[in-house]
């Protein structure tokens, strides 16, 4: 018997095929289309989403060589996007485009900006519950927004969901909603059991507290539970599997990979948060009891481990802001084209550039040399909440070569790896501790990534056996599902193991770090106080 784990992330959507021991056969993935506008807009279509979802399910069974009546359950994750459906399904367009094909708000979509920062100046109680202060990033600003730019659009809507929530949705028919996805993205209360409509009402979609929630969900069930009757016979003729499998209400992309890594040690799950390192970063630290963190999302009631606390941290720009930074530089193109002839993305290129100059992994840290990176550029997302923070960049000279290009590159891992240390010690500061990561996301697959991030975080970083740890944690969700495991808890300590220890540098080295991460929170001040300077000019 095998297990399908299903992952859609920003840019492709790709299925693994497990047997019960957590080991991957197989895999395949889809590209998606991504849309941009002015005004901080990113679209996708859930039509084009369901039909790459297909496709990778089909090659990923075919890759395997199994009997597609051989696969006992299925789970999904996906980014924590808008869907916007109409009745009977039919996709509505979210954007100025009017195109219905267009019918997601991505997760980075930065539209609702004005939005949040309303949202946030009510000051209401539910807010205590994502850190103090709401995300553009997050669904109910998205929701305003539609209501007060798209209101033909939001009146026309049959149901709003999230992505992981219409994956199961076009699975099953069943319109279930994930304790993972409403809690985390949407405001539900999972430790009461609720929505709380005096903040639908107080921020503006009284509308939907008036209907009963009925289109954001009246059913709220953890992930892992058995959906519906399992696939409709039209979605297991699309996934080209038997109709009644069952299928897992699901996660986001970044909760399956803390699924896939926190329970691979065995030890106590709260000592170990989940690094996802992607697109963006997303950080996961499971606690027994609550724990506020201000700036850090959460506290979250069962929205990863049954029956736990969740503080989710991370930055809206990781992986992203490497590409980014990458792109900016003179011999880009130059690079770029010795990666693509030696058949690597061009950080693997770089990261194995690196590692081959410096002589061992933490000595890289001596490229960078005097620049110095705040990867912000969509933002900080934790611990200070702010959407409007930008990148800085320091210390640069005039060279365009190649050592050039390296150089900046390896300050930009820093500089990802100090923010990820900002958010480690706002968390200990308020009562939610870590002692290791629990590292998974296509950016963080390198050594000599995982060992910058262990030496400028300050601790150890875990690298598990299985190379797709965020489809893992999808098969896991699967297999309880199908029965297989009694619990999420069972199927994590089951399936999932640790491989790799990076341990975080204790000589000279170390004292860089110290001094490189001191000179990252000066760049930060430093910013905030320019941002402020035309304001209050102004006055």
């Amino acid at each position: 018997m095998y297990l399908i784990g299903m992952d859609v992330g920003t840019g492709s959507a790709r299925a693994g095929v497990f047997d019960a021991n957590g080991v991957m056969l197989a895999s395949a993935k889809a590209d998606l289309t991504m849309w941009r506008e002015a005004g901080s807009i990113v679209e996708q279509s859930s039509a084009q989403v369901w039909q790459a979802v297909c496709h990778a399910v089909r090659g990923a069974v075919k890759a395997a060589v199994i009997d597609p009546a051989q696969v006992v359950g299925l789970g999904f994750d996906a980014t924590c996007s808008l869907v916007v459906l109409g009745e009977g399904g039919v996709p509505l367009p979210v954007g100025p485009s009017n195109d219905p094909d267009r019918n997601i708000i991505v997760w980075m979509d930065h539209r609702a900006v004005e939005q949040a920062e309303r949202i946030n100046a009510t000051n209401h109680a539910v807010l205590q519950y994502v850190g103090g202060v709401i995300s553009p990033e997050m669904e109910t600003p998205k929701l305003l927004w539609l209501r007060e730019n798209r209101p033909q659009v939001f009146d026309a809507a049959w149901a709003f969901f999230d992505l992981a929530d219409y994956l199961t949705w076009a699975a099953t028919g069943s319109l279930a909603r994930s304790t993972c996805t409403i809690t985390c993205k949407w405001t539900y209360l999972a430790h009461e059991k609720r929505w709380d409509a005096s903040y639908f009402r107080a921020i503006g979609l009284d509308v939907l507290a008036d209907e009963g929630f009925t289109r954001i969900g009246t059913e709220a069930v953890a992930p892992g539970t058995a959906l519906g009757a399992g696939l409709t016979a039209q979605a297991a003729a699309d996934l080209g599997l038997p109709a009644g499998t069952p299928v897992a209400a699901g996660l986001i992309d970044a909760h399956a990979g803390g699924v896939g890594t926190v329970g691979a040690l065995g030890a106590d799950v709260t000592q170990n948060m989940a690094y996802v390192f992607g697109t963006s970063s997303c950080t996961m630290t499971t606690t027994a009891a609550p724990q506020f963190v201000p700036g850090v999302w959460g506290p979250y009631y069962s929205a990863m481990v049954p029956d736990m606390w969740l503080n989710e941290g991370g930055q809206s720009a990781a992986g992203a802001a490497i590409d980014h930074l990458l792109k900016l530089h003179p011999a880009h193109a130059e690079a770029k084209a010795r990666a693509d002839a030696a058949s690597v993305a061009l950080p693997v290129w770089l990261a194995d550039l690196a590692a081959e100059k410096s002589g061992s992994l933490s000595a890289a840290v001596s490229l960078a040399d005097g620049v110095h990176v705040v990867p912000e550029f969509l933002g900080n997302r934790a611990p200070f909440a702010d959407p409007h923070a930008r990148a800085l960049i320091a210390g640069l000279g005039m060279e365009t070569d190649i050592n050039s290009l390296l150089q900046l590159y390896i300050a930009g891992l820093c500089g990802i790896g100090y923010g990820l240390r900002q958010i480690i010690d706002t968390q200990s500061a308020h009562g939610a501790p870590i002692e290791r990561l629990m590292i998974s996301g296509g950016a963080g697959q390198h050594d000599l990534v995982r060992q910058i991030l262990a030496d400028s975080a300050g601790v150890p970083v875990i690298a598990t056996e299985a190379a797709e740890p965020v489809l893992l944690g999808s098969a896991i969700i699967a297999a309880v599902a199908a029965g297989i495991f009694g619990t999420v808890p069972q199927a994590m300590a089951a399936m999932s193991r640790a491989k790799q220890s990076f341990e975080p540098a204790t000589d000279a080295v170390k004292g860089i770090h110290l001094d490189r991460y001191d000179a990252f929170k000066l760049l930060q001040d430093a910013a905030r106080a320019v941002r402020k300077k035309p304001a209050a000019a102004t006055r």
